[in-house]
């Protein structure tokens, strides 16, 4: 059986031809167009990206994502539970805000600063 994908991996948008049973790629332009089409068809990952509440931050919402690629299927699980997180400021780009999340072994980390609101600073 073969099943037609448009590659993600760069700009070139390569129409494949996937054929799973021959553990055949053809219409690639590149090595990654290979690894990308049979994955795809046997174990698809996205990253995911989305916001988390922040507490005493001078914003109300932090963009996080997570560090490496997770299974499709637990997309909604992750955003689920991503959606009951609350950090407090302050937030460096790049701290760790869940770790590990669902035992996938990948971090869900900050993409942004998020410093203290200005009126809970003491002096």
């Amino acid at each position: 059986m073969e099943k037609e994908l448009i590659c993600i991996c760069c700009p070139m948008g390569c129409h494949l031809k996937v054929n799973i049973e021959e553990n055949k790629v053809t219409g690639n332009g590149c090595k990654r167009g290979i690894n990308y089409g049979l994955s795809e068809l046997t174990n698809p990952v996205r990253v995911i990206t989305t916001t988390v509440k922040v507490k005493d931050g001078e914003n109300i919402l932090l963009p996080v994502k997570t560090k490496g690629e997770i299974q499709k299927g637990l997309i909604f699980k992750c955003m689920e539970e991503l959606r009951n997180i609350e950090v407090t400021a302050p937030i460096k780009i790049g701290d760790i805000i869940v770790s590990n999340i669902l035992n996938t072994g990948i971090d869900i980390v900050s993409c942004r600063d998020c410093l203290i609101l200005r009126s809970k600073i003491k002096n």
